[in-house]
């Protein structure tokens, strides 16, 4: 028996009513993005044309955003907006736009956006740690303990400089290891930095080539490689691709990798905590912990002890370590730059002593050589974005509370109305006419305001040691039949530069 036949016109009538409803969806759709997306303030800062959906994410060449903001900054001004699918952004650049920002309206840009991804890391009100921390009281709390305990490092037997001046006999030997054969020197940098960080967190450092160091280092590595990749990125603008079976995994995998360690050693270290004697800062904070337990408010709890280590192995490593790589590139390919420092070492210093924070004062040009490879070499050009945290206005511009705002530390550390060379590596921008050190307002690597980052006392420390210490043990040179180092940096949210030899000789 035949079935009974279905006249056509239900067909297409049926059909009719698909298109119309595809039609209305896609209608509504359109009109909901547009009002996502329509600007309601007439001051608000010009932008390149936003696409549906998408916004102006073809403006920005995320492999090296840098190129792209100098081009929009060229046609739109040094404040210039942007929109990443429904992801409000303003792009600021150049040194008084950045004053005014970061010093002047330093609390109005003090927030940090909330990214999704954070939710599924274990970020809430009072667990935000350092870096990525909400304004408020929770985060002043722990950046003002974190500063305290950090610059007041009386802590156990050692000061925060004799850590350091240890590291860099370690450093030293490292290098002199490899007998003048070439060698990559990064590994080694690397950890000499990490140890400090060690060393004050957890009381201890680790031999170089001990393996739960080595363990520390490679979810280090992988933490930062996911946090700076284009898919996580991608999972803040559109959250529900969390969904997608892997997705997830891939994104959360190295930060849960690297929590995990740094709860297990926090673990291990509370076992033979003693209240009586602070050895280091997981000892302090664990202090700070019993003091406050009865606060139902207070910020300070395990899970704010871990994301705030992470935060000082993420704040005191990897760019440390990089502006000494910088150090040493610059080294080889200005040799007379190097045999100058080397001059002014052997004048202030010798060869009998270690280098000591006190000796910078009677080192000009070792200390403009430092500080111009900070400037130069430009190790991270976008900082962490900020956030305005009540409405404000910038040059004119109004700029609404809850807008996320990058800032182009690169726009101004080669600002051209700042700097008499700002493409080249010239350490006489730091030097007056008599050869001495002077400083410019301009040098902003590690940015300003509240949000300074707050590494910035360390790394100083760091940087002036561990250079002069290398630099007063060894000569350094390009090896035999290897090309000359390429001096343009690699992108990925640091600059750094590409991986290269070196030879170091005994002085």
């Amino acid at each position: 028996m035949q079935p009974p036949e279905v006249p056509w016109s239900l067909f297409t009538a049926f059909s009719d009513r698909l298109t119309l409803l595809g039609l209305s969806i896609t209608v509504f759709v359109l009109v909901f993005d547009f009002m996502k997306r329509r600007k309601k303030w007439s001051s608000y800062p010009p932008g390149p044309t936003s696409l549906p959906f998408i916004g102006n994410l073809s403006h920005v060449d995320f492999n090296d955003p840098l190129v792209s903001f100098a081009k929009l900054r060229k046609k739109f001004g040094n404040i210039f907006s942007l929109q990443f699918f429904w992801q409000n952004m303003v792009v600021v650049n150049g040194f008084e736009v950045m004053k005014e920002v970061l010093i002047h309206k330093s609390e109005e840009f003090a927030d940090r956006a909330h990214f999704p991804m954070m939710d599924l890391m274990g970020y809430k009100d009072n667990c935000q740690g350092v870096i990525a921390g909400r304004y408020g009281n929770a985060w002043k709390e722990q950046r003002r303990f974190a500063l305290t305990t950090m610059r007041n490092f009386g802590l156990g037997k050692k000061s925060l400089e004799k850590r350091v001046i240890e590291e860099a006999r370690y450093l030293c030997s490292a290098f002199e290891s490899e007998e003048g054969c070439p060698f990559d020197p990064h590994h080694f940098i690397n950890n000499a930095s990490s140890n400090v960080i060690c060393s004050i967190t957890f009381g201890d450092r680790f031999e170089y080539d001990d393996k739960q160091f080595y363990r520390l280092l490679d979810l280090l590595k992988e933490h930062m490689e996911a946090a700076t990749g284009f898919l996580p990125q991608l999972f803040n603008f559109i959250p529900w691709i969390r969904y997608i079976p892997g997705v997830r995994q891939k994104v959360l995998r190295p930060y849960f990798g690297l929590k995990s360690y740094i709860k297990e050693m926090a673990k291990e270290h509370k076992e033979t905590w003693d209240q009586a004697v602070t050895r280091d800062f997981v000892d302090a904070f664990l202090s700070e912990i019993e003091k406050t337990q009865d606060d139902s408010k207070s910020s300070f709890t395990e899970d704010n002890l871990i994301l705030t280590t992470i935060d000082l192995f993420v704040a005191g490593t990897e760019t440390t370590a990089i502006t000494l790589y910088w150090c040493l590139l610059y080294m080889l390919l200005y040799p007379d730059i190097q045999g100058r420092v080397q001059r002014e070492i052997d004048r202030v210093i010798g060869h009998s002593r270690s280098p000591a924070i006190e000796d910078q004062a009677n080192m000009p040009y070792t200390n403009a050589v430092i500080h111009e490879v900070q400037r130069n070499g430009d190790v991270a050009p976008l900082a962490v974005p900020h956030m305005t945290y009540r409405d404000t206005e910038i040059q004119g511009f109004f700029i609404p509370k809850g807008t996320t705002v990058m800032t182009n530390l690169s726009s101004v550390l080669k600002d051209e109305t700042v700097w008499e060379k700002p493409h080249q590596f010239y350490p006489e921008h730091f030097l007056d006419s008599d050869g001495n050190f002077v400083k410019n307002e301009a040098f902003l690597p590690f940015s300003a305001g509240r949000r300074v980052c707050l590494g910035e006392q360390l790394a100083r420390v760091e940087l002036f040691i561990f250079f002069t210490s290398l630099m007063q043990h060894f000569t350094f040179t390009i090896p035999d039949n290897q090309p000359k180092p390429r001096d343009e940096p690699v992108y990925h949210l640091l600059q750094s530069p590409h991986h290269f030899k070196i030879c170091a000789t005994v002085r």
